[in-house]
């Protein structure tokens, strides 16, 4: 019965929580959220709208917080880390979004079968592949905009596009790639001028 009760106290907050979400009061909306997953509510599906409800208000660094404290309970949990990477490069923390997207870059198929086995069918966000092609457009911005690091940024975005050729930033990653400019006829050799041009013809003959 005590469990009965947990479960449904922890549907209770995080229904009370999105209720106070929907009319905008979004500090409530935290606070019921999180006493939701404490209470047992599955985080796979709160702590995406618990953090969203941070983000919406501009507290990056309580959304990151939520993230990690479910990341040490739960390390193979891919897509949170995600999450977590992608707000550290929003807060220009270059460092730790490095350190988070490189676990998820890393991450193969059983990792994460471990932390949802729900997935199936083809690359999407919300598989490994997909999860994995964010990741490296994530390092690459990173790289490009904070590092200003384009040879690295490079190496990720053609990551990115290896995996997603037409995902949602293909093209932002095709028009920020290198390009190694080749020189002008590199082997030709050069030309050398004529030292005896054709006389025109004396049309009266010789004198």
């Amino acid at each position: 019965m005590a469990s009965v009760r947990k479960e449904s106290d922890a549907k209770t907050l995080v229904e009370r929580g999105k209720g106070f979400a929907a009319f905008g009061d979004h500090t409530r909306a935290e606070e019921y959220l999180a006493s939701g997953i404490e209470a047992g509510a599955d985080p796979r599906d709160v702590l995406p709208l618990l953090m969203d409800v941070c983000v919406k208000t501009g507290r990056y660094r309580s959304a990151i917080q939520h993230g990690e404290n479910h990341l040490r309970k739960h390390p193979h949990d891919m897509r949170t880390r995600l999450m977590v990477g992608a707000l550290y490069a929003a807060i220009s923390d270059g460092k730790q979004a490095r350190l988070q997207l490189a676990h998820v870059v890393k991450a193969d198929a059983r990792e994460e079968a471990r932390s949802d086995p729900r997935d199936a069918g083809p690359p999407s966000p919300s598989t490994p592949l997909g999860l994995q092609a964010q990741a490296h457009y994530l390092l690459a911005v990173v790289a490009r905009d904070s590092d200003n690091d384009v040879v690295d940024a490079d190496r990720h975005f053609r990551e990115y596009l290896r995996i997603e050729p037409r995902g949602a930033h293909a093209e932002e990653a095709k028009a920020s790639l290198l390009r190694q400019v080749q020189p002008e006829n590199p082997e030709k050799p050069a030309q050398p001028e004529e030292e005896n041009k054709a006389q025109p013809e004396n049309e009266g003959g010789a004198p």
